[in-house]
């Protein structure tokens, strides 16, 4: 099992960008390993719960749903 950091650097300015390290973090645990999230610059507003829950990617869950399943799951993130 690998310990997997993802980071992120989007957040309302692109939806969609800012769900794929969430989403990849997501994949890392279904998968069996562990992963970790690394939050800056605009991303760091996805820590408010009403930016995160207005970011609606394209073809994915709203970004503040993802967040709220890895949080639920013990993923650490550093901002």
């Amino acid at each position: 099992m690998a310990t997997l950091l993802f980071t992120g650097t989007y957040a309302s300015d692109d939806p969609t960008r800012a769900a794929l390290p969430l989403l990849g973090a997501k994949g890392a645990l279904e998968a069996g390993h562990e992963a970790e999230v690394v939050l800056m610059g605009e991303a760091v507003y996805l820590m408010k719960n009403e930016v995160a829950d207005a970011c609606n990617p394209v073809g994915w869950p709203n970004v503040g749903e993802i967040m709220r399943e890895l949080i639920g799951k013990g993923v650490t993130f550093y901002i």
